[in-house]
């Protein structure tokens, strides 16, 4: 995503929380417990929102050594993966003989 991408996903954010989870999680655990938070009281749900959105950037932006460690409270594997799921894809390990 590009920076324009990121201020526009910080304000959705911050209009509807459980939206800008939406956006970057799908339809998950961490949606749920975005609108539940939310149905609570307004700034636990935009706090979470943004740990989720911090989260999925960090690992985006800098990549994942895997096995990758998941966020503490974060249940989707897109925000912890930092998008890079690869549903059904094979990977192969490269063996460099030197």
């Amino acid at each position: 995503m590009s920076l324009l991408a990121d201020v526009l996903l910080m304000f959705i954010t911050i209009v509807f929380p459980p939206f800008g989870v939406f956006i970057i999680s799908g339809c998950s655990v961490d949606l749920l417990i975005n609108i539940a938070l939310t149905s609570l009281g307004y700034f636990p749900g935009v706090i979470h929102a943004f740990y989720l959105e911090y989260v999925y950037m960090q690992r985006r932006d800098y990549g994942i050594i895997e096995p990758f460690e998941p966020a503490p409270g974060v249940y989707s594997d897109v925000i912890n993966t930092g998008g890079r799921q690869a549903y059904g894809a094979i990977v192969v390990e490269e063996t460099i003989v030197a």
